[in-house]
């Protein structure tokens, strides 16, 4: 393929050197851009200029790759990302340019830049052969075409033509960065991924013993809710991908000493093993907001002691890589219950949607006060000195979780056979625990339920109870009564300002 820059003799000059450069710098752009769409959107983590700077670390002295890093520390990969990024957009630039005598020239160094981008990512064992291919031949592709219409509209001649090169270019531009965007983000996100399945969790140095065998009631939702169930509800608009290399846990405000983490300091600290019921706020009243997790963490109060709590922190503020803040009292990490710094969960690295790298796990208190996902900081301050995110938003300061109950089988609505049915649910009130499930049908007696074994005080609690069903509608409620003998309440009340309350009632029909 070539690139004519040139019209007809007898009709405008050639193109002007400086729209000839934008051409030629906005035609790499956007190439580049494609390159990495393609590579994200085959769900690939290493994309070309990824595969080039290593190259680039590899060939270069050691003592300028030293100065690198001495000179930009933590930053010294992403320069040298956006330096091939600049000095690929410089070339593309003086290709426009010489294209203006040369046409042949652009075919020679567009294949030429997929080719060796093509040889590198080969060469590069954590690179996807066939993503890298298609990649650079595509970008090569895109490029030379975006660079021909760029320079065939932007001749000098007419302000149409002028007002028709703003838009070329414009659109190339927009394109460009938009493609770069969205294939960066699927790349990153891939490559989280990568870094998160190479890591062991360590072993914990007290474990929660396994699960009783009458742990499991019949109609019953797991014990354990597998990862893939657990509720997600978070404000960020899209799962942040954390880089573990840079990656930093600090605690920081009213500390003795303000302290940094690593992702590897953290896996080198010993940890304990937890089954901990987490629940929303915004749960409704037998809603599916809760689950229940073995988490696997370091206590907070030892991650704190690290730093040494002033007497006046009376505040424990989470903070996200996104933003995102909580605030709960600092008596909570050391008046017993479960609280950690949580980086594994049901055996398994925290999973991306959950807060990997590290989140924080508060037993009976709401998610909105208390479970920072993708925590980046924990500072420590007054009661009165922060609100965090929700609290202007309406939402209670204090969020400790209520006393609730569910009942999972049968559902709202169904029709059940006559005769013999089972009714069975969980129970929960993290911190207390649960000692007592009672059913209501038909507006009668209260009828105490088979309570299943108890997997700690921090966990939910199945039940259950043999019914026999007459023919015709019933309506079927329960309550729950919890370890310090305070039953739940009837009275109905939404989620805002600190969680529902009221019985999970339910309507089935036997026949």
């Amino acid at each position: 393929m070539t690139v004519s820059s040139t019209a007809d003799p007898a009709g405008p000059e050639p193109t002007s050197p400086w729209r000839a450069f934008v051409s030629g710098l906005l035609a790499v752009g956007l190439a580049l851009g494609v390159a990495e769409l393609i590579v994200g959107a085959s769900g690939a983590s290493r994309s070309l200029v990824t595969s080039i700077g290593d190259w680039v670390i590899e060939v270069s002295p050691s003592g300028l790759v030293k100065w690198a890093i001495e000179l930009f520390g933590t930053k010294d990969k992403l320069v040298l990302v956006l330096s091939i990024v600049v000095v690929c957009l410089a070339v593309g630039g003086l290709v426009g340019v010489a294209a203006r005598r040369s046409p042949w020239l652009p075919p020679i160094v567009f294949v030429g830049f997929a080719a060796a981008a093509i040889v590198l990512a080969f060469q590069d064992p954590l690179a996807n052969r066939a993503a890298s291919f298609a990649a650079a031949v595509a970008a090569a592709g895109v490029g030379l075409a975006a660079l021909a219409i760029m320079l065939r509209t932007e001749a000098i001649g007419s302000n149409d033509d002028r007002r028709l090169f703003l838009k070329t270019a414009g659109a190339a531009a927009v394109l460009g960065v938009a493609a770069a965007a969205v294939g960066r983000s699927m790349i990153d996100r891939m490559a989280v991924i990568a870094d998160r399945a190479e890591i062991t969790l360590p072993f914990a140095r007290s474990a929660d013993p396994a699960l009783p065998a009458g742990a499991q009631a019949s109609g019953a939702v797991p014990v354990i809710t597998p990862n893939g169930e657990f509720y997600k509800i978070d404000t960020s608009l899209a799962t942040p991908s954390v880089d573990l290399t840079t990656w930093r846990l600090k605690i920081t405000g009213l500390v003795d000493r303000e302290l940094e983490f690593s992702y590897n300091d953290l896996l080198d600290m010993e940890m304990d093993e937890r089954i901990v019921t987490l629940s929303c706020v915004s749960n409704r009243v037998g809603g599916s907001l809760v689950g229940t997790a073995n988490w696997l963490g370091i206590p907070l109060a030892e991650l704190l002691d690290k730093a040494g709590v002033k007497p006046e922190a009376s505040q424990i503020v989470g903070r996200s890589v996104d933003g995102f803040t909580v605030g709960f009292p600092t008596a909570a990490a050391y008046d017993g219950r479960d609280a950690m710094i949580a980086i594994g969960m049901n055996g398994e690295p925290l999973p991306l949607d959950h807060g990997f790298p590290a989140r924080i796990v508060v037993a009976g208190l709401y998610g909105y006060v208390s479970a920072t996902k993708w925590l980046s900081e924990i500072e420590l301050t007054t009661w009165d000195a922060f609100d965090a995110y929700w609290i202007p938003r309406g939402w209670a300061k204090e969020g400790p979780i209520k006393t609730q109950s569910r009942i999972d089988t049968p559902r709202d609505g169904r029709s059940i056979a006559v005769g013999e049915n089972t009714i069975a649910g969980v129970a929960w009130a993290p911190n207390r625990g649960i000692t007592r499930v009672e059913i209501q049908i038909d507006g009668g007696a209260w009828q105490e339920t088979t309570l299943a074994e108890s997997i700690g005080d921090d966990g939910w609690r199945q039940w259950q109870l043999d019914w026999t069903a007459d023919p015709g509608a019933h309506e079927i409620v329960v309550r729950a009564t919890d370890g310090t003998g305070a039953t739940q309440t009837a009275g109905l009340a939404a989620p805002r300002p600190d969680g529902a309350t009221g019985h999970h009632t339910i309507t089935v029909n036997a026949g």
